[in-house]
């Protein structure tokens, strides 16, 4: 199937009220063309440099996303052009988009991310740490930082159990998130679970946003 049939598909079976993110690292130009040209607009990065250099070659109405681990030194180089961080993992990194947000005259969008696997090597806060962001966020301290949601990363495992475990742990944080802590901000809409292995899981447990790669770019070379 093509990259246009492939992402087709996968939309046909989200549904509109869900939003795909196009995952093009490794990927080269050519291919993100083609995704384009059938209609993607969002794709997400996880190497900044990479994403400068596409974001320098392709189309300007494209939304980036970050979607992989950032070093707090590596943000300025995408805080100009950046749609969203879908990784802030500490409070460090939280503040060092906030200076460069006020550097560029702008809002950053961001996703907190949530660690919700069982393997260590993936990243992420806690519900305390992510707590503890948000109760410093609240107190207008990232003024130029618009916190709009979760990202977590689920475990590599085929096991559905474990999977809708943690989908749905993260769905139930974001949902007591929504009702407390943001309850008067509509801002506070997005929950970026799911990659292509797992989507439709994902979607079941309430992910209003997918990361999907292989499944539509085909497998990394």
């Amino acid at each position: 199937m093509s990259i246009a049939a492939n992402i087709q598909k996968i939309r046909e079976e989200i549904g509109p009220q869900v939003k795909l993110i196009a995952v093009s690292k490794t990927k080269p130009n050519e291919m993100i063309q083609e995704a384009y040209n059938a209609g993607q607009r969002a794709f997400g990065e996880n190497k900044v440099q990479e994403m400068v250099a596409k974001f320098e070659q392709l189309p300007k109405d494209i939304e980036w996303h970050m979607i992989g681990h950032l070093q707090s030194n590596k943000v300025k180089y995408i805080a100009p052009f950046v749609h969203l961080i879908h990784s802030i993992d500490s409070q460090k990194l939280l503040e060092t988009v906030q200076k460069e947000a006020v550097k560029n005259n702008k809002t950053i969008d961001v996703l907190l991310q949530i660690y919700i696997a069982s393997e260590e090597t993936k990243f992420g806060l806690s519900e305390e740490e992510a707590l503890d962001l948000i109760h410093l966020y609240k107190q207008n301290k990232y003024s130029n930082i618009r916190v709009r949601g979760l990202m977590g990363m689920a475990s590599l495992t085929d096991d559905r159990n474990t999977l809708n475990r943690e989908f749905s742990g993260l769905k139930a944080f974001w949902d007591s998130l929504k009702s407390e802590e943001f309850i008067n901000n509509p801002e506070f809409d997005t929950l970026s679970m799911g990659m292509s292995g797992d989507y439709g899981l994902a979607v079941d447990c309430g992910s209003t946003m997918i990361r999907v790669g292989s499944s539509i770019f085909g497998s990394r070379a």
